[in-house]
């Protein structure tokens, strides 16, 4: 019989066994790296209110851990809360003896439980989360660009490096652009610390009248000497064009100490910048398109509760149209999640229907319409690829214009 608790402090040391032996990677090898490793897993759970450390018992030994994290985030331009889930890990003794599924299950009722309807985690295979209802985020691009091929503006003055000194301004520059960028979650005090400590971090800032209105974090990674350096942009956040445009002079000013700047970016539009595209390795996709960026998928969204979202999505415009419209959710992993929801547009605005006729019936997979709400997908592709059944095809451009969004979810938080 299994059990999943919030952990104690004495659970800590098995944490740390069971973290380092599933991401060999970290080497995490030594009885000194594990205690460090709980020491710092302990003080997040104790200090930081916005994480907590839960894990699967079964006769009383922890076989499986994983890291709750509650967020605020700005959804369709709906201030609404969100749960996030990470270092998810099994015992090696225990895999595929259903850990993972059983910890996840309590991590989608944990926040359903709460009227948290959106969930979110970055998966170690897509394929695995997929399969428990999680639909695809944003693309994440990575672009390998000289830095003379950035634009060059008449100026960088009011670029300057960033300390700690400046950390509220940052935060209030950050949460303006969040504000106003669907995807986006608030920072926490840990993340924003975070930025400031790491020791490989540096940070640039555009400064306009003593306000912070872009900025840029970035660590350099040596190449095959100590003089062929790369620069990678780990966040950009900038809030008008002026603030780009310093921000790229300032990369376009290191051409003669940098070989590349490593773009990791949402932006599907990114490759409208710079003045060639390409990452340089001469390849061509047939028949001559040359390759300019690596691609991935990450951050994966999960709606836990239908009904409860379009509740907290009232003030939202689903693009103008008027509708009555059945919603019929298959999700066979949080089966209180499965069934239909009668819901009825009016000019763009939604409220849930007890009872009634409509005019439209959908039918799809909870993953594909996590990704449909969030605007990571449209509905005609989904229709196309016969991810979703409709009642009446003439109803596809009302419904495609009912879940199109202006700009696909952006997010640059880590957990």
């Amino acid at each position: 019989m299994s059990e999943v608790r919030i952990l104690t402090p004495e659970d800590f040391c098995a944490l740390a066994r069971i973290f380092g032996d599933a991401y060999p990677g970290l080497k995490i090898v030594s009885e000194k790296d594990r205690a460090r490793l709980a020491e710092r897993a302990l003080k997040l759970h104790q200090e930081e209110p916005t994480a907590e450390f839960h894990g699967l018992f079964r006769d009383g030994k922890l076989q499986g851990i994983m890291c709750f994290f509650d967020f605020s985030t700005n959804f369709l331009q709906s201030r609404i809360p969100a749960g996030g889930v990470g270092q998810v890990a099994v015992a090696l003794p225990h895999k595929k003896e259903h850990v993972a599924k059983e910890m996840i299950l309590y991590f989608l009722r944990h926040y359903r439980d709460r009227g948290t309807p959106l969930v979110a985690l970055y998966p170690f295979r897509p394929d695995f989360y997929r399969k428990m209802g999680f639909g695809y985020g944003t693309k994440i691009n990575q672009y390998r660009i000289k830095p003379s091929a950035l634009p060059k503006g008449p100026s960088k003055n009011h670029v300057r490096y960033l300390t700690d000194e400046d950390r509220q301004e940052l935060v209030a520059c950050y949460q303006r652009f969040a504000d106003r960028t669907h995807g986006m979650m608030d920072k926490s005090e840990r993340e924003v610390a975070r930025l400031f400590s790491a020791p490989r971090h540096r940070i640039v800032g555009y400064e306009q009248d003593g306000k912070i209105l872009g900025y840029m974090v970035f660590v350099f990674q040596e190449g095959e000497s100590f003089i062929v350096n790369d620069l990678e942009i780990k966040e950009m956040v900038y809030e008008n064009v002026d603030a780009l445009t310093e921000l790229l002079t300032f990369l376009h000013s290191q051409a003669d100490q940098i070989r590349l700047i490593i773009v990791n970016t949402q932006d599907e539009y990114f490759h409208f910048l710079p003045d060639d595209p390409r990452n340089g390795s001469q390849r061509l996709i047939p028949d001559v398109y040359h390759e300019t960026n690596a691609q991935g998928v990450g951050l994966m969204y999960r709606i836990v509760d239908v009904p409860r979202i379009f509740e907290l999505l009232r003030e939202h415009d689903f693009g103008g149209q008027s509708c009555t419209m059945e919603l019929a959710i298959v999700d066979s992993f949080l089966p209180e999640n499965h069934g239909s929801t009668l819901l009825r547009f009016e000019s763009g605005h939604v409220q849930r229907l007890d009872g009634g006729e409509h005019d439209v019936r959908v039918r799809l997979d909870i993953a594909e319409f996590s990704s449909l709400l969030a605007g990571t997908v449209d509905f005609c592709s989904l229709f196309r690829y016969g991810l979703a059944e409709i009642s009446d095809a003439a109803y596809v451009d009302t419904l495609s214009r009912i879940f199109a969004v202006a700009r696909k979810p952006m997010c640059t938080t880590s957990f």
